[in-house]
C-alpha cells in the first residue's frame, strides 16, 4: 500500500537552533526546537503536524494491543456532571486538582481527570445480566487535571491524552483474569514502542483496590523514584517499599531502665541533640505532627530517617493530610514545638502512627513533652502504643530489599502506565448489580488500566535522544526514511524522485526539497527530527550513487540508487538498512 511523502517544502515546520528559556527537559528542550509541539498556555499544548503523528502512531499501537484482548472501545465525554464524583467522594478528594465550571442554569460540572465513575454508569445502563460479562471498555481521550506548577512541557501538563480502560467482572478470580490481560498487553505496547521500562509494584491511595503495578520508563526527567534490588529483581516504586523488622528479645526489654529525663536546652531538632548528647541520631525518635481530616495526629521515625510525605499520604488517602501550623500549637498548649514525645500523649492527645522500625520493645530517646527536656528509655509497647505502624520513611540507597534482604538501589522514572484492580469501591458507591447465575444481584468487581499516551511520547524522547536531537524508534517515528536533497536542481529533482517510489512501496518519506537553504541546515534538521533513517542525495547523485545513515548509531555508507532503494524498503519491513543482505 502506497504511503504518505511529505515535502518538507509544503510542511508547517519551524525548527530552532537554541532550547527555549524555560526548557527542563531534554524532550521539552528537544519537542518544541523540532516542531513537534508549541506552547499554548502553562500547562497547554498544541501539537504541529509531525508531532501529530508521533502521537497517532503511540495511539495505534495501544488500539491494536487493547482490541487484540478483546477490549471495546468507546468516546465518552469530557464535560461531566458532578454528581457520580460526589457518590464516590471524589469530588473533593481531587481538592484543587479538578477543573470545575457551572452552566448557565446553575449546575456543576467537571472536566474529566479519569473516568472510574461514568465508565460505572455506562455498564450499569447496559449490562443487566452475568451472561453480559466480562466485559473491558476503553477510550483514548482528553484528560484534564489543574497542576499547581505545569512543568517539563508535554510530562506534566493540565491537559493531556490518555487511554484509560476499565474490566468489568462477577467475580474476583475474572477480575484477576482481566488484569493479567492488561498487564501482558502492556507489556507488548510497550515493547512494540522500544522503550525501556520496569514494571514495578504500586501502592493503591486514593484509587482504592487490592493491587496496582506501575509501568516506568527510566529517565533523569523522572518525577517518580523506584527501588530495584540486583539479587532478586524485585522491584517498587518507593512508596510500596515495605519494612521487614526482627522482634526484639523480650529479656533486653525486660532490662531497659525506667524513663529518665534530661536537661537539653536549645536543642529543638534532632541534630542539635544528638550533638548535644553524643548519641547517634539513629538512637533519637522523631515525631513529625501532621493533620488527617483536622485531627492532630504524631508520626514516628527513626531520628536518621526522614518522613516521605507523599508516601504518607498515598497511604492515608483520600483523607486530607496537612504539616501542623502555629495556629495548631497554639490550639493545643501541651504540644511542645521541638520536644514531642508518644509516651502519656499518644491516644490522649493525638493519634500516633509510627514506621514499622520504631517496634515494640525498641527503645528510643524522644522529646518529654516539656520545654527544653528530652527522655531517654522510652520503650515502645511499655511506654507508649502506636495505633497503626505505616511504611512511611524516605527510602535510601542500601535499604534492605524486602524479598530477599539484598541492597536496593534507587533510580527516577517517568510513570508511563498503571493498572489497579479495584475491586467493588466505585461498584459500591454506583450500585453496578447484575443478575447473576442464581438469579439474586450481584455486585460487580472493577479493574482500571490507563497510559499516558501523550507522556509516553516525551518520555520516549528521553530515552532515545543523543546531543543531536530526537531519535524515534521506527514503530512511532513520523517518517521511516528523511530523504535530504543537498545542493541544486538535480539533487532535488533525484530525491523529489527517490521519494516518490518509497512511497509507492509502503515506505513512509519525510523529503528536504527546501529551496534556499544550505546542506548544512538540512543535515542540522535532519539530526534534530529524528527520523531513523536518512537517505542523503547529494554530489554522488551524478553518478546514480546517494548515501544511507542510520540516525541512531551514525552508519553512513554509499550506494547504488537501485540497491539504496532495496535496503530502505527490506529496513522497514525488518532489517538494516546498509545491509545489503537484509
Amino acid at each position: 500500500m502506497p504511503a504518505l511523502v511529505q515535502r518538507m517544502s509544503r510542511l508547517m515546520l519551524k525548527t530552532l537552533r537554541d532550547a527555549p528559556a524555560d526548557a527542563e527537559t531534554i524532550s521539552h528542550n528537544l519537542l518544541v526546537r523540532a516542531g513537534y509541539v508549541r506552547r499554548t498556555a502553562a500547562g497547554v499544548w498544541s501539537w504541529l503536524p509531525l508531532g501529530r503523528r508521533v502521537l497517532e502512531n503511540v495511539t495505534r499501537v495501544v488500539r491494536e494491543e487493547m482490541d487484540a484482548i478483546g477490549a471495546q472501545e468507546v468516546l465518552l465525554p469530557a464535560l461531566l456532571p458532578k454528581e457520580p464524583y460526589e457518590a464516590t467522594g471524589r469530588w473533593d478528594d481531587y481538592g484543587d486538582q479538578l477543573f470545575r465550571l457551572t452552566d448557565r442554569k446553575g449546575a456543576e460540572f467537571l472536566l474529566g481527570p479519569t473516568h472510574e465513575e461514568i465508565f460505572t454508569l455506562l455498564v450499569r445502563d447496559q449490562c443487566s445480566s452475568y451472561k453480559d460479562l466480562p466485559v473491558i471498555l476503553y477510550q483514548i481521550q482528553t484528560k484534564y487535571r489543574d497542576e499547581a506548577r505545569p512543568r517539563s512541557g508535554i510530562l506534566r501538563g493540565r491537559e493531556f491524552l490518555m487511554k484509560d480502560s476499565y474490566s468489568f467482572d462477577l467475580t474476583d478470580e475474572g477480575l484477576a483474569a482481566s488484569y493479567d490481560l492488561h498487564r501482558a498487553a502492556y507489556l507488548r505496547i510497550f515493547e512494540r514502542l522500544g522503550m525501556d521500562f520496569r514494571v514495578v509494584s504500586a501502592i493503591s491511595g486514593a484509587m482504592g483496590g487490592s493491587a496496582s503495578e506501575e509501568f516506568l520508563a527510566p529517565a533523569a526527567a523522572g518525577e517518580d523514584t523506584f527501588a530495584q534490588c540486583a539479587a532478586c529483581g524485585w522491584a517498587a516504586n518507593t512508596e510500596a517499599v515495605t519494612t521487614t523488622v526482627p522482634p526484639v528479645d523480650p529479656g533486653t526489654v525486660a532490662a531497659i531502665p525506667a524513663i529518665e529525663e534530661l536537661d537539653t536546652p536549645d536543642t529543638p531538632t534532632i541534630e542539635t541533640l544528638a550533638e548535644h548528647l553524643g548519641v547517634p541520631a539513629s538512637a533519637t525518635l522523631k515525631n513529625l505532627l501532621i493533620t488527617v481530616d483536622g485531627e492532630i495526629t504524631a508520626v514516628g521515625v527513626p531520628g536518621d530517617r526522614e518522613v516521605d510525605l507523599g508516601k504518607l499520604t498515598e497511604h492515608l488517602a483520600p483523607a486530607r493530610v496537612e504539616l501542623v501550623t502555629a495556629e495548631d500549637f497554639a490550639d493545643h498548649p501541651e504540644l511542645v514545638r521541638g520536644y514531642v514525645g508518644p509516651q502519656g500523649m499518644a491516644g490522649k492527645s493525638f493519634r500516633y502512627l509510627a514506621d514499622p522500625r520504631v517496634a515494640s520493645g525498641t527503645s528510643w530517646i524522644t522529646g518529654a513533652n516539656k520545654e527544653g527536656v528530652h527522655a531517654r528509655n522510652v520503650v515502645c509497647g511499655r511506654d507508649f502504643t502506636v495505633d497503626r505502624y505505616l511504611d512511611v520513611v524516605v527510602v535510601r540507597t542500601g535499604d534492605p530489599c524486602p524479598r530477599c534482604g539484598g541492597e536496593l538501589t534507587l533510580d527516577r522514572a517517568i510513570e508511563i502506565g498503571h493498572i489497579f484492580q479495584l475491586g467493588r469501591k466505585y461498584a459500591d458507591a454506583l450500585k453496578l448489580d447484575v443478575l447473576g447465575p442464581d438469579g439474586k444481584p450481584a455486585r460487580v468487581t472493577m479493574g482500571s488500566y490507563g497510559i499516558g499516551v501523550s507522556r509516553a511520547v516525551a518520555a520516549l524522547a528521553e530515552q532515545t535522544a543523543d546531543e543531536q536531537g530526537l531519535c524515534w524508534p521506527r514503530e512511532i517515528a513520523p517518517a521511516d526514511v528523511h530523504v535530504v536533497a543537498a545542493g541544486k536542481a538535480l539533487q532535488t529533482e533525484l530525491a523529489l524522485e527517490l521519494a516518490d517510489r518509497l512511497g509507492a512501496a509502503g515506505v513512509r518519506v519525510l523529503v528536504d526539497d527546501r529551496a534556499g537553504v544550505s546542506p548544512g541546515v538540512k543535515f542540522t534538521d535532519a539530526e534534530l527530527i529524528g527520523v531513523p533513517t536518512i537517505l542523503v542525495v547529494g554530489r554522488g547523485a551524478a553518478e546514480g550513487r546517494v548515501e544511507v545513515k542510520d540516525r541512531r548509531t551514525g552508519e553512513r555508507a554509499e550506494h547504488p540508487v537501485e540497491e539504496a532503494l532495496s535496503l530502505l524498503v527490506a529496513a522497514v519491513h525488518g532489517g538494516d538498512a546498509n545491509d545489503p543482505d537484509a
